[in-house]
């Protein structure tokens, strides 16, 4: 969610093409907020060698993760208030299939700023550096990275069993906060 707060707070956004992909980072997973806390969902990937570019990793389709994510994010949100408004947006992510990870997630990006009616300018960079001009998100939005709690809640679905719980998928704040989720993020 801290990536799209960065990217509704900018005009343009640059996503790194020329990266080697990172593992353990988010570039793979996110976790939602399910009935028994916290829950990674893990896109298994194809190991084709090192150091490869984020553009060449492979999804692998060797398991069934699309049907064990699709019941876990069903399971967790189809009681929000928005969870019936946003699935159809949200279905074909986890029964279409994807080559790439990075298309994959270039899709998802594109799927939530259409939710949000949120215009913005996404660049691809040329090449890679390790200085960038602006805000560099490439190794700041980490799973080992934790960010400070930020100031403003939301309902949660299982707020009932848990305090309020932050730096969740951005799914998590679209299916409890639906359009509202767009101030949120904005904050």
């Amino acid at each position: 969610m801290n990536w799209f707060k960065a990217v509704i707070s900018n005009e343009i956004v640059f996503i790194e093409k020329h990266e080697h992909f990172q593992k353990q980072s988010y570039r793979n997973r996110c976790v939602i907020l399910s009935a028994n806390g916290k829950l990674n969902l893990s896109i298994p990937l194809l190991k084709q060698g090192n150091k490869e570019l984020i553009t060449d990793k492979r999804i692998s389709y060797s398991e069934n993760w699309q049907q064990n994510h699709w019941r876990a994010i069903t399971s967790a949100y189809k009681n929000s208030p928005y969870f019936e408004f946003f699935e159809d947006d949200f279905k074909p992510f986890y029964s279409n299939r994807h080559e790439f990870l990075f298309d994959y997630n270039l899709q998802l990006i594109n799927t939530v700023l259409k939710i949000l009616r949120v215009k913005k300018t996404l660049q691809f960079t040329e090449t890679y550096s390790k200085e960038f001009e602006g805000i560099d998100l490439r190794s700041s939005i980490h799973p080992k990275i934790i960010p400070p709690v930020p100031s403003q809640s939301y309902l949660q679905v299982f707020s009932d069993k848990f305090e309020f719980t932050a730096n969740l998928s951005v799914i998590d704040l679209l299916f409890n906060q639906g359009l509202n989720s767009l101030k949120y993020l904005a904050d």
